[in-house]
C-alpha cells in the first residue's frame, strides 16, 4: 500500500483481519442459525439508529430500541416489505418463517414470532452474504412504513 493512502476496511473485513475469521457459506446454515445472527445484525441497525437520534438515558434509549426489536414490530414490517422481496429472499424468510423453534413467544403471537424469526433469518443471510445495502435499504423501508424514519 502506497504511503498516505489508507485502505478502508468494511467492519467484517476488519472482523475477518483481526479475528482471523473465513468467509462463511450462507447456504449451510440452518435458517435458526441464521435467524440467531439476523437478530444481533437487526438490533446492531435499531440500535445504531436510536442512538443518531441524540444522547438520553439508557433506560430510554433501551425503551425506543426494544419497542423495534419486538416480535410485533418486526411481523409488522415484514408484512409491508413481502411484495419488495427477491424470490431468493423470499425462500430464505418462508425457511426462516417455518422452522420449528424449540422456543416460544413470550410476549407476541405465535403468527408474529414466526413472521419475525423470518426476517431475522433474512437479515441474517444478507449479513452474511454481505448484501449490506440491501439489509440496510429493506431495514429503512420497513421502518418508514411503520413510521419509523421519514421517506427519504
Amino acid at each position: 500500500m502506497e504511503e498516505g493512502i489508507k485502505e478502508v476496511l468494511s467492519f467484517t473485513d476488519c472482523c475477518r483481519e483481526k479475528l482471523g475469521l473465513k468467509r462463511q457459506d450462507a447456504q449451510i446454515y440452518s435458517p435458526l442459525a441464521l435467524a440467531y445472527l439476523g437478530d444481533a445484525v437487526y438490533e446492531l441497525i435499531v440500535r445504531s439508529l436510536v442512538m443518531n437520534r441524540g444522547n438520553m438515558q439508557v433506560n430510554k434509549l433501551h425503551k425506543r430500541s426494544s419497542g423495534l426489536v419486538k416480535a410485533k414490530t418486526q411481523a409488522d414490517i415484514v408484512r409491508l416489505l413481502e411484495d419488495e422481496l427477491t424470490e431468493e429472499e423470499r425462500a430464505v424468510f418462508r425457511r426462516g418463517r417455518n422452522a420449528k423453534s424449540m422456543t416460544t413467544a413470550k410476549n407476541a403471537s405465535v403468527i408474529d414470532y414466526r413472521m419475525a424469526t423470518g426476517l431475522e433469518a433474512l437479515t441474517g443471510y444478507l449479513y452474511l452474504t454481505e448484501q449490506f445495502e440491501r439489509l440496510l435499504e429493506l431495514v429503512r423501508h420497513g421502518l418508514e412504513k411503520i413510521g419509523e424514519l421519514e421517506a427519504e
